[in-house]
This record gives C-alpha cells, structure tokens and sequence, in this order.
C-alpha cells in the first residue's frame, strides 16, 4: 500500500497529482496543520500502515508524531518526508527527512517539484516534458517567482484550482497529466480565468478599504479580514503599503491566519513561529487560537482602517510646490514640504518634524498613525473649514490657498 498525506493547496495536490502517476494505486489524504497530526497518528495506529509506503509532503508533523515516525523507521518501516519550509530543516536529521528551500543553483524549491526529483531518481516516474512544465507552474507559484517572471499561466493555474475546487481540479488535472499531450490550459479554461480574475481584483479593492494596522513587539502589521484569494490580497496589501512590515490575513471561516510580507529583512515563517505556525520567510500562516484571537480579531476589530494613499489626484501631489497634505480616518492632518533641513512635517495645529529624506519622513508618518496622501477631494473640504472660503474659488487657484493655509498656522510667515 502507498499511503500519501500532503497539504491540500497547489502544491500539495501537486504532490498527490504525482503520486498517482507514480504509482496508480495511491491512498491520499489532503490535510492541513491543524488535522495532520491526527490523521497521521490514526493511521500509525492501524493494522493497514504495518507493509505500506508512507510519505508525507508539503506538510510538517509535529513532535510528538515526528517522535512516533523515528520509532516506526527504526522498526525497518517505510517513512519519506518532503518538504521546503525553512521551518521543517530539523527533518534532514533523519535518514528518511528530505527537506530542501533552495537547490544548489538558488532556485527556490517546492513540495512537487522536489517530490517529482524524488520519484524520478528512484525510477517511480518516467520524465516527460508535460509533467515538467506542470510541475515548474505549481513551483513558480508557491514560491511566487511567476510574478518576478511574468509567468501568469502558473497564477492562472491556481485560479483555476479555485474556481473547480480540489475535485474538481483533480479529476481535470489527472487525465490532462496521464494524457502524455503537451501541457496547457484549454481555450475555455482561459476565458472563465479571464473573468475571474476581474473578480480578483475587485476583491482586494474591497479589502483595500478594510485593512487596518497595528503594532506587535517591532513589528508594524495590517490585519485584514478575508476568505479569498489570499495569495494574491496579501501581496496586492504588501505593494500598496510598503510601510507595513507585514500583512496578516484573518480568516475566521476556517480559524487559520496567513502572513505575507515583500520586505527581505522580515522573516514572517520566524513569526508564526511564535503561534505554532510555519511557512515560508515571505509566506507562513498560523491558527486562530486563544494566543492569537485577542491579538489579531479583538484588539484590532475596533480600529478604523488605514487611510490609503490618493492615486488619481490633480490638486494635491506629492510633487506639489507649496506643499503636500496628508491625513488618515481619525481626522488628523499635515502638510509636508521641502526645506533647507530637509523633509518637514507640520502636523495642523501641532508638533513639527524634520526627516532626512522623505521616505522616512513618509514611513513614520504612515507607521504612527497610518496616514496616507489625501485625496483631493478631502483637502478642498479641508482647507475651506480652515480658510473660511468655499471649495471652487479654492481649486480655481490652489497654491494660493496652500499658501494661505501655511501663513494662517505660522508654518509661513
């Protein structure tokens, strides 16, 4: 008996998809962090895994079950473990632990693409060119190298897993793989993802608008709340606001938090760590737990969200010569402008701050009280409750009136 247990995302249906090209007759369970452990341990204990092939993919037990695995290896039973969680390192210990986050050329790895070296060196699976480009489409996107490479048919891959469902994915990806044909996507499967990705991108507008942000020990994270398309939200997040260390997606349907970050110098796999999650260094995830409820759904449902930046402003710019209005939900205001020190910050009616550059002046601004570019809409009801005057004579001659503003609260006298 083949007994496979491997995680149930691209990568781990990858995985199985391999499997049973390998070896026909396969018992697969797709699993996630919160039921591996148990599945693995019922089926140690059943009269069923004494002769069986075991392997386990993309997915790390813990240490009580990693313990039992030891045992069952040294009883001459068969055990694989694959994986390329930085996370799951400590398996390479054990002869039968093959855990690999980056090959010898630097290229970052996956679960499929390493199970698929595997079973090719062991003559379970004949290579062919098909399988290859499967296989280097279910690694581009775990590792997310599609979007360094603009490969958007690895993206569209895992759309398409979303919108079939793991059967139904299966069942198409099975025949498709045994077919031995060139692998591609069907004319039909290209127009439901042309459509569904317009959905995609109205989603993360959506959330765009709900995000809020929080401090936890040295970090400065967005909380959002989300179902869907998680992959792609928590980069969409990471892009639009970079001033954030990382993004965390809360997903309360099924009590799991995703991490996500596109800062090299945070490891959010070393996050969730401390909640008994793993992943990735730029990818990890975690549980909803009595440790992470209050941190990530209490504390952060009463704040109002992140004030995102103005993109199709006319008025107030970044570049503009009198100076740049900034905001955020709380009602808070300021107007940042060049000067001989550099980048100064005047809070209305409050402190002044001078930064070297004006990306760390915009970072700290962002960080303490998660400001954004106002829009300019915002700034003409702004500066007509300031100025007393009304919002047309305003717009009509603009820098004038930022010039006013300034004069008026002694930034400019």
């Amino acid at each position: 008996m083949i007994k496979l247990f491997t995680d149930s995302d691209l990568d781990g249906i990858g995985c199985g998809l391999l499997a049973k090209l390998a070896f026909t007759e396969v018992n697969i369970s797709f699993c996630s962090y919160r039921n591996l452990d148990e599945r693995v341990t019922q089926f140690l204990q059943s009269e069923e895994a004494d002769n069986a092939m075991l392997f386990i993919t993309d997915l790390a037990v813990g240490k009580d079950v990693e313990e039992q695995l030891a045992e069952r290896a040294k009883r001459g039973g068969h055990v694989q473990v694959i994986d390329h969680h930085v996370t799951a390192l400590h398996f390479n210990d054990y002869p039968w632990g093959w855990v690999v986050p980056t090959d010898d050329d630097g290229k970052k790895t996956s679960a499929t693409s390493l199970f698929y070296d595997y079973l090719v060196r062991e003559g379970k699976l004949a290579p062919s060119d098909s399988l290859a480009t499967f296989v280097e489409l279910v690694r581009q996107y775990d590792t997310w190298e599609w979007e360094e490479n603009g490969n958007l048919q690895a993206k569209r891959l895992n759309d398409l897993l979303t919108i079939l469902g793991l059967d139904g994915f299966w069942d198409t990806m099975s025949e498709r793989l045994a077919s031995g044909e060139p692998f591609a996507l069907t004319e039909t499967e290209e127009l439901i993802l042309d459509m569904e990705e317009k959905k995609i991108q109205r989603y993360i507008r959506q959330k765009q608008k709900q995000l809020v942000q929080r401090s936890l020990g040295d970090y400065c994270i967005g909380v959002v709340f989300a179902e869907r398309h998680l992959s792609e939200l928590g980069n969409a997040l990471s892009k639009r606001y970079p001033h954030l260390d990382l993004i965390a997606m809360v997903n309360m349907g099924t009590k799991h938090i995703g991490f996500r970050t596109i800062h090299d110098d945070v490891n959010v796999a070393e996050f969730a760590k401390q909640f008994g999650g793993g992943g990735h260094p730029k990818a990890s995830g975690c549980f909803v737990d009595d440790t992470t409820f209050p941190l990530f759904v209490v504390e952060t449902f009463p704040l109002l969200p992140v004030y995102g930046d103005a993109e199709q402003n006319q008025l107030n710019q970044r570049d503009e010569a009198e100076g740049t209005f900034w905001t955020n939900h709380h009602g808070q205001w300021w107007l940042s402008r060049r000067t001989e020190q550099g980048w100064t910050l005047y809070a209305d009616g409050g402190e002044t701050r001078t930064f070297p550059e004006e990306t760390i002046g915009e970072r700290w601004l962002k960080r303490q009280f998660a400001a954004g570019l106002a829009h300019d809409a915002a700034v003409l009801e702004f500066l007509s409750a300031r100025l007393g005057r009304d919002k047309d004579t305003i717009q009509a001659d603009y820098p004038a009136a930022v010039k006013q503003y300034k004069q008026q609260t002694g930034i400019e006298r």
